[in-house]
């Protein structure tokens, strides 16, 4: 078996393995799950879950929603099912092994209320990709693309349900055209900075299945002051 961590958030309340040496979760997901806010008996799914730390973090802070978990990789899917029994979750969230590009609706119990993803954004054949496998499949399209999670999720989605999505800002382009032409209106931008003076790295977008136009770019959000100590924002984020 390979060598896992346990680290712990929100004060010790949440506990998550991760592999040793294989893919990690970045702040990333930590982020997204910190900005989709549902609505009580809400249900959520969350495309290419890894070892299950948005799920996990979400079903923690909003203790009256359903969250699923999809995930291509069996070390994840299996390293995600022991997260959430050690986190006493298993009755609000489940973890399914499947390639999201065939995920059915059978397979989730029918259309959710909400998508949640944060997929590989390097594209295929751009730059080194990763000798370790998880950590090749979690940041290259390697196993799926924008396309393909943006198709999945409409297929997925109610009728006016709700898609939320991390991504490299310099890939905003393609993430927002993306999401128009699958029939998910973007509707609401966070542009996310390291810093106040520092470009901005990553974009959250959400959007409305059928979703009339008008995109709102909210506030933008800075990790860090600079004097590299964390901002409220980023601080509330770990303290559940």
């Amino acid at each position: 078996m390979e060598p896992l961590t346990r680290d712990h958030f929100f004060n010790g309340k949440i506990v998550l393995n991760q592999p040793a040496s294989g893919y990690r979760f970045s702040i990333d997901a930590v982020i997204l799950s910190h900005l989709v806010c549902p609505l009580p008996d809400e249900t959520i799914l969350d495309l290419g879950t890894g070892c299950g730390v948005i799920p996990i973090m979400l079903a923690f802070r909003h203790p009256e929603i359903r969250v699923i978990g999809v995930e291509i990789q069996p070390s994840l899917s299996r390293l995600a099912r022991q997260n959430v029994a050690d986190n006493r979750l298993a009755h609000r969230v489940r973890v399914i092994d499947k390639d999201i590009g065939k995920l059915l609706l059978t397979d989730i119990g029918g259309a959710v209320d909400r998508v949640v993803t944060n997929p590989p954004y390097r594209k295929r054949g751009s730059g080194r990709i990763n000798a370790d496998s998880q950590r090749a499949v979690a940041r290259h399209e390697l196993k799926t693309d924008l396309d393909t999670v943006m198709r999945t999720a409409w297929r997925m989605l109610r009728k006016a349900g709700q898609f939320s999505i991390i991504y490299p800002s310099v890939r905003c382009v393609d993430l927002v055209a993306a999401m128009r032409s699958t029939g998910i209106e973007p509707k609401y931008l966070t542009m996310i900075h390291s810093k106040p003076s520092s470009p901005a790295r990553l974009v959250v977008v959400t959007g409305i299945k059928g979703g009339r136009p008008g995109l709102e770019a909210g506030p933008p959000l800075a990790l860090y002051h600079e004097d590299g100590t964390y901002t409220r924002a980023m601080e509330a984020m770990f303290s559940g």
